[in-house]
């Protein structure tokens, strides 16, 4: 199967749909909409059988549903399968910035994983990544990264500390998080546990134990999330990291955060906020006995 001459075919089948709720009289409107068009249909044109091929990665699992490389419970795989899946396409939005709290994950159907055979070893699948190929404003899908961000929560919440795990959570989004711990609960209720290799990277739990402690650190009950507010100032911002410091008032410490995606005038603090006395809301996440992550979702959070 031809992944990426198929997402390109959407993107087109997307791009052609918006066109038509242009109206002719909007040249301007049209004209960006239609240079984008004849940019995918290009790209597809330039598709050959002969193309590099696509990532692979491979997906294995012990336990009682496995007999050894021979054969897998098709209930279990099937179900297995499916939230690794779920699991991808939220940390693959979340990275992106398009994951939400509640609603469908975005772009799923759009970068699907496909089983392409089994993978040697212990029994499991061989799947094909999506490539990275540009969206609709030309942002990256970086489904690679998707996939090495996924293995490296695998590995950080089975052997890291609270603050590895919070690196990745503060990346990719508390609900992704909660999707890998659906998959491994799957897994877990069978008495099952998994590797995964990608670019010749591997991470396999080594028993059950060693997956149900990563189940356990990735779930909600060990990732709070709550609202606290301050008295205090921005002491600086970095606009490319997004980075802030804020000196709090009541005990002159200072708190290091960041802004959230949706704040686009990322100039906003420096240039209306900096070292004036504000009161501020932010979100919190700590995960366990982690550092707590700081951000500033909104320019309306500050008073």
């Amino acid at each position: 199967m031809n992944t990426r001459a198929d997402n390109l075919k959407a993107e087109i089948k997307q791009v052609k749909s918006i066109l038509e709720g242009i109206p002719e009289e909007n040249v301007i409107d049209r004209f960006s909409i239609e240079q984008k068009l004849e940019e995918l249909s290009s790209n597809l044109g330039l598709l050959s059988d002969d193309q590099e091929e696509p990532e692979k990665l491979a997906l294995t699992f012990r336990g009682d549903p496995v007999v050894g490389s021979r054969a897998i419970s098709a209930d279990f795989a099937g179900k297995a399968a499916a939230t690794f899946h779920d699991a991808f396409s939220a940390i693959l939005a979340g990275i992106n910035s398009r994951l939400r709290y509640s609603g469908p994950i975005p772009d799923k159907a759009q970068f699907p994983l496909m089983i392409t055979g089994t993978a040697l070893g212990s029994f499991g699948f061989e799947m094909e990544v999506p490539q990275d190929t540009p969206n609709l404003f030309d942002q990256p899908i970086q489904s690679s990264d998707a996939i090495t961000l996924f293995k490296e929560l695998l590995r950080v919440s089975a052997e890291g500390t609270d603050d590895d795990i919070s690196d990745i959570v503060e990346e990719i989004h508390p609900r992704a998080v909660r999707k890998v711990a659906d998959f491994l609960t799957i897994l877990s209720k069978q008495n099952a546990w998994c590797g995964l290799e990608f670019r010749n990277d591997f991470f396999r739990y080594d028993d059950l134990e060693e997956l149900k402690l990563s189940e356990t650190r990735l779930r909600n009950e060990n990732i709070i999330e709550r609202d606290e507010t301050y008295r205090g100032e921005f002491q600086g911002f970095l606009p490319v990291g997004r980075n802030f410091e804020f000196k709090v008032y009541d005990d002159d410490s200072v708190l290091k955060g960041r802004l959230g995606e949706d704040i686009e005038d990322t100039s906003a603090l420096n240039r209306d906020w900096l070292h004036r006395p504000v009161t501020v809301k932010f979100d919190v996440i700590q995960v366990g006995q982690g550092r707590p992550r700081f951000t500033l979702s909104s320019l309306s959070d500050i008073e």
